[in-house]
């Protein structure tokens, strides 16, 4: 069963486009804050039974909540360490940024989260992008992050 207060904090964003109350859904959907870790069980409680997750750079379609549950719990060495940067959005898509650490290797993230009027994740579109070394000639015109 999902988590009454995540579940409720999406529907406040979707009903009230309220960037808060999705920040602090995304922090309890992904167990940030709290000393929890990513939990796929948790996940699957918050996402629609017919859930889709892209990841267009990969090309690769994730079909149900199932199939996303099950993805997750065969990673690798277990899931990344992440850090919310951002949430933005309205309604029912919002825009969530992060970075992720899968031990030595970094990523930035970018995932949209599509999510529906009681509050469930119906879609989940994600972006990785690994760190670059940015170019010399523009030195003067930026600061580092």
């Amino acid at each position: 069963m999902p988590e009454p207060d995540v579940q409720a904090l999406f529907r406040a964003a979707v009903h009230g486009n309220d960037a808060d109350a999705m920040r602090r859904g995304v922090e309890g959907l992904l167990g940030l804050g709290d000393g929890a870790t990513l939990s796929p069980e948790r996940e699957h409680a918050l996402r629609r039974p017919d859930f889709v997750m892209e990841m267009p750079q990969s090309g690769e379609r994730v079909r149900g909540r199932d199939a996303m549950r099950e993805l997750q719990e065969r990673f690798p060495g277990g899931g990344p360490s992440l850090v919310l940067r951002r949430v933005v959005g309205a309604g029912h898509v919002w825009v969530v940024e992060g970075y992720a650490d899968y031990g030595n290797d970094p990523w930035h993230v970018m995932v949209v989260f599509e999510i529906d009027d009681d509050g469930l994740v119906a879609r989940e579109t994600r972006y990785y992008a690994g760190a670059i070394e940015a170019p010399g000639w523009r030195a003067d015109l930026v600061e580092q992050m």
